[in-house]
Formats: C-alpha cells, sequence, structure tokens
C-alpha cells in the first residue's frame, strides 16, 4: 500500500488534536452538523418540490418525497458507516480512492467541487430573484449577483465550520419560517378555480423531469464526510443524519402538499413566485438570509476540500501562518468569482446545475453508499463469504448502487434534452445585462 493511500484511508484522522494548535478542528456538535445541513439543503426543496406535485399528481409525488427522504437516511447510515471505518477520509475524492485508486478519487474530488460551486451560483440566484422581487426588478440582476456573492465571500472565510454554526441556527430558522410564511399566504390567497391533479399518467421525460426535483432535494451527503471530519464525536454523526433527514422529509411533504392544495397546478417553481406580490416579498426577504448562507457554505466546502488535499497534516492547516491564509482566501475567492460568472455569464446555467446534479449528486446522495457497504464489508467482514453471509444487506447495496446510475443516467438524458428543447424553442435567456 502506498504512503498516499494509506494518508487518505488509513487510521490517522484527518485533523490532528493538539492543544498548541492555534486552529482548532474537531469542535462540531451533532446539533451544529443537522443545523449546518438543514441550512443547506431545505431552500433547494421548498423552492422546487411543489411544481412536482403538478407533473405526477399529489400521491406519487408525496410518496416519492416521503420514500427519497428515508432512503436517504438509509445511505447517509452507510456513509457515516464508512468514515468511522476510514478516519481520514475527508473527501468523497478520499473515499473513491479507497475503492478505486487515484483516477476515481480525481473524478470525485473534481465533481465535489463542481457540485459545491454551481450550488453557490445557485444559491447566489435565489439571492438576485429575492432581492430583484424586493425591489419590484428595480435593480441591475448582474450587480445584485455581485452584491450577493461578495457577501458570500465574507461567509465563506472562517477555516473552521464551528465558526458558522451560528449563523446554521440562524439560516436554518429563517428558511423553515419562510416556508411557513409561505404557506400562510398560500392558504390566505387560493388560486380561484383551481385544478388538483391526485394522480396522472406522463411520459418519461416530463415525469423523470419531475422527479429530479425530490431527488435532488436532499442532496447533502457529498459534505457528510467534511461535516463529520470536524466533529468531536463522529460517532454522533448519525444523530445529525435523523435529524436532517427527518426535519427535510415532513417539511418538504407538509411544504409541497399545503402549497399544492391552494396554488393548484399553475404553481411555479420556484414556488414562491406563485404567491401574491406582498406575500412573495415577505417570504423572499425571509429566505434571503437563508440563500447567502447556503452560497457561502457551498463556497467554504470547495475551498477545505482543496485547502486540505495541499496541505493535509502541515502547519498551514493548524497555524495562522501567511501562506496558509492567502492560499484559503485565494481559494474561496475563486470559488465565489466562477459561481458569479456562471451566473451572470451562462445563459444555460440552471440547466448545467440539473447536469452536475445528475452526474455527481446522484451518486454522492444514492449510488456510492452502496459501494462503501459492499467495499468494506468484502476487506473487513471477511471477503466474498463475508457478503454471502449477508445477502440481504448485499442485495439493497447493489439496487442501491443501480438506483444511482439510473438517475444519473436519466437525470442527465432529461437535462440534455431539456438544452436541446430550449435552444430550439428559442428559450434560452441571455446573460445578465443592465
Amino acid at each position: 500500500m502506498t504512503a498516499e493511500k494509506q494518508d487518505s484511508g488509513g487510521s490517522r484522522d484527518v485533523f490532528a488534536e493538539d492543544d498548541v494548535h492555534q486552529i482548532q478542528y474537531k469542535t462540531l456538535s451533532w446539533q451544529a452538523v443537522s443545523l449546518l445541513m438543514i441550512a443547506e439543503i431545505v431552500s433547494n426543496g421548498i423552492l422546487s418540490l411543489p411544481s412536482a406535485l403538478a407533473v405526477v399528481g399529489i400521491v406519487p409525488a408525496v410518496i416519492l418525497i416521503v420514500f427519497l427522504g428515508i432512503f436517504g437516511l438509509f445511505t447517509a447510515k452507510l456513509l457515516i458507516d464508512f468514515k468511522l471505518n476510514h478516519p481520514n477520509v475527508h473527501t468523497m475524492g478520499d473515499a473513491g480512492y479507497i475503492m478505486f485508486g487515484p483516477v476515481v478519487r480525481e473524478v470525485l474530488a473534481f465533481g465535489t467541487v463542481a457540485f459545491a460551486v454551481f450550488g453557490s451560483g445557485s444559491e447566489l440566484l435565489s439571492s438576485q430573484q429575492a432581492l430583484s422581487t424586493l425591489s419590484n426588478q428595480g435593480m441591475c440582476s448582474m450587480y445584485l449577483v455581485i452584491i450577493t456573492g461578495a457577501i458570500a465571500f465574507l461567509i465563506s472565510l472562517p477555516r473552521t465550520l464551528d465558526r458558522l454554526a451560528w449563523m446554521g441556527l440562524l439560516s436554518a430558522a429563517v428558511i423553515t419560517l419562510a416556508g411557513f410564511i409561505a404557506m400562510i399566504g398560500a392558504g390566505a390567497n387560493p388560486v380561484p378555480g383551481r385544478s388538483l391533479t391526485v394522480t396522472t399518467s406522463s411520459n418519461f421525460f416530463d415525469a423523470f423531469l419531475a422527479v429530479t426535483n425530490p431527488v435532488f432535494a436532499y442532496a447533502g451527503h457529498f459534505m457528510f464526510f467534511i461535516l463529520i471530519s470536524e466533529m468531536r464525536r463522529p460517532e454522533d454523526a448519525m444523530k445529525a443524519a435523523w435529524c436532517l433527514q427527518g426535519f427535510a422529509t415532513v417539511f418538504y411533504a407538509v411544504f409541497s402538499i399545503v402549497m399544492y392544495v391552494y396554488i393548484g397546478n399553475t404553481v411555479q417553481s420556484p414556488a414562491l413566485f406563485s404567491l401574491p406580490p406582498a406575500w412573495a416579498k415577505a417570504t423572499f426577504g425571509i429566505a434571503l438570509a437563508n440563500f447567502l448562507f447556503s452560497s457561502g457554505l457551498y463556497t467554504h466546502t470547495a475551498a477545505k476540500l482543496v485547502f486540505v488535499r495541499i496541505f493535509r497534516h502541515s502547519e498551514h492547516v493548524y497555524s495562522h501562518t501567511l501562506l496558509g491564509w492567502t492560499v484559503w482566501t485565494l481559494l474561496c475567492l475563486a470559488g465565489v468569482a466562477i459561481a458569479i460568472i456562471l451566473a451572470i455569464a451562462v445563459p444555460i446555467f440552471s440547466y448545467l446545475i440539473g447536469i452536475a446534479a445528475a452526474l455527481f449528486a446522484a451518486w454522492y446522495t444514492y449510488g456510492l453508499a452502496g459501494f462503501f457497504w459492499l467495499h468494506d464489508v468484502y476487506h473487513l467482514k471477511g471477503g466474498v463469504d463475508g457478503l454471502k453471509r449477508r445477502p440481504i444487506g448485499t442485495t439493497i447495496a447493489v439496487l442501491t448502487v443501480i438506483g444511482g446510475t439510473f438517475i444519473c443516467v436519466a437525470g442527465t438524458y432529461v437535462s440534455i434534452k431539456l438544452i436541446v428543447g430550449a435552444y430550439a424553442n428559442g428559450q434560452v435567456g441571455r446573460p445578465f445585462v443592465c
């Protein structure tokens, strides 16, 4: 075994604990991790999920939302177990290296950074939409993205995640409050003559396009390794997963049902645009803090992966060195700058987010978890005989891999077809201009 492989998969933890270190990483509680994750992913769900009910019907959509929430909890358990068995795993790239070698490590590491930067850009667009709504479209969209990007950059700068924990609490609170305000607004202003669909038949393209919303509403697993690496007690990570998936599943289901019942099949994506102007402004105004924090946390995640990859176990990770802070600041700046450029200058950016989610989030949230279980049972529990002694677990793990593969392939196909159709119909917008 090479020194690099030992470093990525051995027993040595990502972050050493030593009182002499100026920067202490292993400081997060499981409560803080759950709040950071709720703050990170819930905005994705409340913006996009209600529209899925209009396409496939309320019953299939709600069943899918609940099933994927439970499935996400199961894959989180497999991911956490893998992390506990391999303490030095910091990212999906490290896990990929243990299982498949250096090529997969680079692919998964690149995917993590790309997905995080795309996520940051998506949150900047949500922030821009919020500010445009609040200003009655009276401000230049390009400038709004740049301004919100500057705020996200400042949020991303703290070197350790515990410095963001209090913002995670605030962000989780405001996105939850925004969801309740939106439901109250929809209930107080039901759409007259609205139509509701209980179940409906649809072609594969429209149905799977709607299915991608609940699939990617749970796409936060790519951050789990990084978050668990900074926990005081990594063995408590499953408590955070229970809180995250339990809250997200219930909140997603309730929010989607309420919004759809009062708005009907005309519900838009983002759903907040379906509210009357005053209610939309109130909801966007409250949710804005969450959009900004999520963008900063996405950027922090991308920068942390690259930073630890460069300086792992060196003094620049644990001390306030000039080189360490310079590289860290430049990485955060680069992440935000790329997110801003994508959001402003790429007309098909919203479609590219779908492709990135299909290519990477499908694996990070679902497919890879099956490989984690199969790898550890094979290497730690007796090889092929260990797998044979666990037929149910082996079958479920294989089905998990197959499920991730299907979501990846079908999601990519749907996203590419959507881009082609948008170009053919002249629906692709132009870059932001003032």
